[in-house]
């Protein structure tokens, strides 16, 4: 009944929460564990196993929940094509408040659009734009993102802010209160519009040795007004943590 997401995550999930260490080696693949705050009244956070895949080449790359193919690459800027999973979803079955069991179920989906990055000695600016393209919410999301990485030694910190665009199509999918759902639930017909939600991330990697790695993402969000307003929801932020261990190859 909430996001992953991860996605989701990841990553990001949702959608754009995705580590930001970048390796020589070509092929990673561990386990991870997110913890997603639910926004959803009624709604149980959640600890969710997440695999980590990540693949990088010249062409194309995977990263757990995203993948991509590059229309340019060199050290300094990368554009690409990518889809990526948006695990958002509601589920009234797995909800305790009476008047939440009432409404629809709301799906995850598949997001496809571009993805733009520019490293500097001044820190990295990330962006990306993405449509759902299984017909769910025929809504779109626009992340955008500045974070600056220390080494030190064998540990990476990485702080970041940035904020997440939601259109109306897509916030009315996940958050909007159908007049038909208002008779069957009592809570109040809504129909928002689009949305920021502004967010503080901090991605730490620690290098344990010459293939493992450790990793830990978290990220504090303010949810937008057209997102807290809604009748479906009872939190103001939301909260998401991402840990797991990883081999390189």
């Amino acid at each position: 009944m909430n996001y992953f997401k991860l996605s989701a995550l990841a990553a990001l999930l949702p959608c754009c929460f995705v580590a930001t260490s970048a390796h020589a080696n070509p092929l990673s693949l561990g386990a991870s564990v997110l913890y997603m705050q639910s926004p959803y009244k009624g709604g149980q956070d959640r600890y969710l196993p997440v695999p980590i895949i990540n693949y990088e080449s010249d062409n194309f790359y995977i990263r757990s929940l995203q993948a991509g193919y590059y229309l340019w690459k060199d050290r300094q800027d990368q554009l690409s094509l990518t889809v990526l999973g948006s695990p958002q979803y509601y589920d009234p079955d797995d909800n305790d408040d009476g008047d939440m069991k009432s409404l629809r179920k709301r799906h995850m989906t598949l997001m496809a659009g571009a993805s733009y990055s520019h490293t500097a000695d001044w820190g990295i600016i990330r962006t990306t734009l993405a449509g759902d393209v299984l017909n769910n919410s025929n809504g779109f999301i626009w992340d955008l993102a500045y974070l600056y990485r220390f080494e030190l030694g064998d540990f990476t910190l990485t702080p970041g802010i940035g904020a997440l665009w939601s259109s109306a199509n897509q916030n009315r999918y996940y958050y909007g209160v159908s007049g038909s759902e208002s008779s069957r639930s009592g809570l109040g017909r809504y129909r928002p519009d689009d949305s920021w939600s502004p967010y503080l991330q901090m991605s730490a990697d620690y290098k344990i040795n010459a293939n493992w790695r450790a990793s830990l993402v978290g990220r504090y969000s303010r949810l937008g007004s057209e997102v807290k307003d809604s009748p479906m929801v009872d939190n103001s932020s939301q909260v998401s943590l991402w840990t797991g261990v990883s081999y390189t190859f």
